[in-house]
């Protein structure tokens, strides 16, 4: 279950981070009711995770996802670029995660 939690998170916070380009400073309603939404599902979630997963590994896994699924909503739906040394980063930063799931004994299994 805490992984199901922690995904929801990522997933709202993405979306809440997102949606903040489109909110336009606050300035447009329903973008800017979506990054409260967004930020209060992803910090929900979160905390339940916490319940059950260490703070470190869950907010390395949180963040460092969030930052690359950030980047590819950025580049898919804003058309923003992203060159051959901040696709190379963002694989470091999923390689991370990867270690820290599956090789280190820091996370919980």
């Amino acid at each position: 279950m805490p992984y199901l939690y922690l995904t929801i998170a990522i997933i709202g916070e993405v979306i809440g981070t997102s949606s903040l380009k489109a909110a336009e400073g606050f300035t447009r309603l329903w973008p800017s009711l979506l990054v409260v939404a967004g930020y209060a599902v992803a910090f929900y979630c979160l905390s339940l995770t916490l319940k059950h997963l260490p703070i470190g590994t869950t907010y390395a896994m949180w963040s460092g996802l969030g930052v690359v699924l950030v980047a590819l909503v950025g580049w898919l739906i804003f058309g923003q670029k992203v060159d051959l040394w901040g696709a190379l980063g963002m694989g470091l930063i999923i390689a991370g995660v990867v270690v820290l799931n599956f090789v280190s004994k820091t996370a919980t299994h």
